[in-house]
């Protein structure tokens, strides 16, 4: 029993002993970045950059059809830009106890936020916010107004500039959207519902998000209702990185997710608004797709990278270039091609006339292609291709694949533009399942241009049957790689 107490007395002072000591320790070892980290302050930011920031109101002239007065324009507002339906029992603006004439104009408003770009009265702000405006009026922090000429504005890239007649403004210092970090803090400033010099802030979520054309977007937690749009997005050294534009919501408020557009991009678009009040794109005339990883590893490609040419406009840049459909176009101008949505932002770039280097990969090797840029139009609608002429079916070993095909006539080979291939006549089993139908005109198999049934047999009788085969068809006027596997 002595025994036990003297084991538990020392044992105790020992554990005293070690824990001072782990104590100490640990007050030395403790990381630097542990001991700094602290959450920022942002008051010095929104002194130093909200007098660049403004406030606009826009009217435009429009008839009332009845009483009960003009719908609160910055609810509408919210509906339009996020796609909401206007509530039928909506609220309506003011009553007068006069019903107006339907003869009367009225002057609904909206409510957005803009920032000073240029100390002589240049201002940006978003294209949707300006849209439609008979009359925009600017609001400075020191409660000055400014009738406003809107110099441009750009509804592919949601960029617009208008012009103020002052000078001597703060104008803002524009970020360099190359050093953007997921995770790194930012502010915003605007006038959400109509309340102006409104601070909120978060962090970036994600950079490259795609959800257009011409916009790769910032994706922030920063809260984003209507009224910011068109307010800048601010990183701790005061620098606007991009315009807030746009949230996704399921019920039409800030749901956490919003998206700016990069001022890189922004900057490109309102150096061109300011020099020539519009804005021109380059094209190249080719419809364009993902490449999947399991394309890629079949053709050669390796990894999924590059854009998928689907179609080629006729008389386009790119058909007098000699891009096909089926071509992989991997690099622009010596730019690397990720992913298809890089392609139309790097050709939308380039001045019109401009002469580019096109790299494709096309059954198993890449080649150069120059193309001279042309400018981006409005629409065509798409051409209808003729139903192909046909000779008489022919069966044999394609059936492996559940396929029977036969032979296109040289006027339809004209028609679709292709040197060669054969038509769907019937597609079931493996050919079906990999989503071949008849009508569908084969082009190559296996990274192998084939231009008639005879040499499809040949080509599918080398086939690996242990393995799956890539096959390039048409539809109508776009082409289309499916993986399919012949049957043991």
């Amino acid at each position: 029993m002595f025994v036990f107490k003297k084991k538990s007395w020392v044992s105790g002072a020992s554990a005293l002993v070690l824990g001072a000591f782990i104590l100490a320790s640990a007050a030395v070892v403790t990381p630097v970045w542990a001991q700094n980290r602290t959450l920022p302050d942002f008051t010095d930011l929104v002194e130093q950059v909200s007098p660049s920031v403004v406030n606009i109101r826009t009217s435009e002239k429009a008839k009332v059809a009845a009483a009960g007065g003009g719908v609160d324009e910055q609810m509408l507002e919210f509906f339009r830009r996020f796609g909401i339906p206007v509530p039928p029992n909506m609220p309506r603006g003011p009553r007068s106890d006069r019903a107006p004439s339907p003869q009367e104009d009225a002057q609904p408003r909206g409510v957005g936020s803009g920032f000073i770009l240029t100390s002589d009265g240049f201002v940006m702000t978003n294209a949707h916010v300006v849209e439609g405006a008979d009359e925009v009026i600017v609001t400075l922090t020191d409660n000055r107004e400014f009738k406003a000429k809107i110099i441009g504005a750009d509804k592919r890239s949601d960029v617009a500039v208008v012009k103020i007649e002052a000078t001597g403004l703060p104008a803002v210092k524009i970020g360099d959207t190359s050093r953007i970090r997921v995770g790194e803090w930012v502010m915003a400033i605007g006038s959400p519902f109509g309340l102006e010099n409104t601070v909120t802030a978060g962090i970036v979520s994600a950079k490259q998000r795609d959800t257009g054309d011409y916009l790769p977007f910032i994706q922030t937690d920063v809260a984003i209702n209507p009224g910011n749009s068109g307010g800048p997005l601010i990183n701790m050294r005061g620098e606007v990185i991009g315009i807030n534009s746009q949230i996704y919501s399921r019920s039409g408020g800030f749901q956490g997710i919003s998206f700016a557009i990069p001022m890189d991009e922004a900057t490109r678009v309102a150096d061109q608004l300011r020099s020539t009040g519009r804005v021109t794109r380059g094209r190249i005339g080719v419809q364009i797709d993902q490449v999947s990883k399991e394309i890629a590893e079949s053709i050669g490609l390796g990894r999924p990278q590059g854009a998928l040419v689907r179609g080629v406009e006729s008389g386009a840049p790119a058909e007098k270039a000699g891009i096909e459909a089926g071509d992989i176009i991997t690099k622009f101008d010596g730019k690397q091609i990720e992913k298809s949505s890089d392609l139309p932002r790097l050709v939308g770039n380039v001045k019109p006339g401009t002469k580019s280097v096109v790299t494709v990969f096309r059954r198993g090797t890449s080649r150069d292609f120059t193309v001279v840029v042309a400018e981006v139009e409005a629409e065509k609608p798409a051409r209808k291709a003729s139903a192909p002429e046909v000779k008489p079916p022919v069966a044999g070993p394609a059936q492996v694949l559940g396929l029977v095909v036969s032979d296109i006539t040289d006027a339809v080979k004209k028609e679709l533009k292709i040197k060669g291939g054969v038509k769907v006549d019937a597609a079931d089993g493996a050919a079906a399942r990999a989503g071949l139908r008849e009508g569908d005109v084969i082009i190559a198999i296996a990274n192998t241009e084939v231009a008639n049934v005879k040499e499809f047999e040949t080509a599918l009788g080398k086939l690996d049957k242990t393995k799956a085969a890539n096959l390039l068809f048409r539809r109508g006027e776009l082409a289309q790689y499916v993986l399919i596997r012949p049957v043991r």
